[in-house]
């Protein structure tokens, strides 16, 4: 599998980023730290905390662009306007705990609001779609934890057969 280019894209939620009121500097971070390990991001955009354009977007990406990873990045709180994880869990088929509970163990050393986090993961089809923090910082601590596993779990869904325990 090590001949198959990973594609990938990320979607800022955020009401203040997808009206131009706020820079996007988290999905612009996760963008390089993918691009550092050779996933190449074909998609990228901002859209506002609305669950129906969430998992439109997600749909599309998965779906209709086939991409083999989607990260997020906002809307995991518990804020009345947080509902990515929601609309994640809406659209995925299998959902992936261990990776959202490994975001939260490795925040939790760093600070106690790591337990409000909702992040989830999970897949749809043969796509990986992951939700990461809004803050810059929790988006790359977080994304940090996960990348090591990310290409392994992208050649699992694709059908490699190897044993994971390498």
């Amino acid at each position: 599998m090590d001949i198959y280019m990973i594609t990938g894209g990320v979607i800022t939620v955020s009401d203040r980023g997808s009206r131009g009121e706020r820079e996007d500097i988290s999905g612009r971070e996760v963008i390089r730290m993918l691009g550092g390990i050779g996933i190449q991001i074909t998609d990228y955009e901002i859209i506002p905390d609305e669950k129906k354009i969430i998992k439109d977007r997600i749909v599309e990406y998965t779906d209709k662009k086939n991409l083999d990873l989607v990260i997020t990045t906002g809307g995991t709180g518990v804020s009345p306007r947080d509902v990515t994880p929601d609309a994640t869990l809406e659209v995925i088929e299998k959902e992936l705990p261990g990776m959202g509970e490994a975001m939260r163990r490795e925040s939790m050393d760093k600070t106690p609001h790591a337990m409000i986090s909702r992040a989830v993961a999970g897949i749809r089809g043969q796509s990986l779609i992951v939700n990461l923090p809004g803050s810059p910082r929790g988006a790359r601590e977080n994304l940090a934890v996960l990348l090591p596993a990310l290409k392994h779990t992208i050649e699992k869904l694709k059908g490699d057969t190897s044993d994971c325990g390498g």
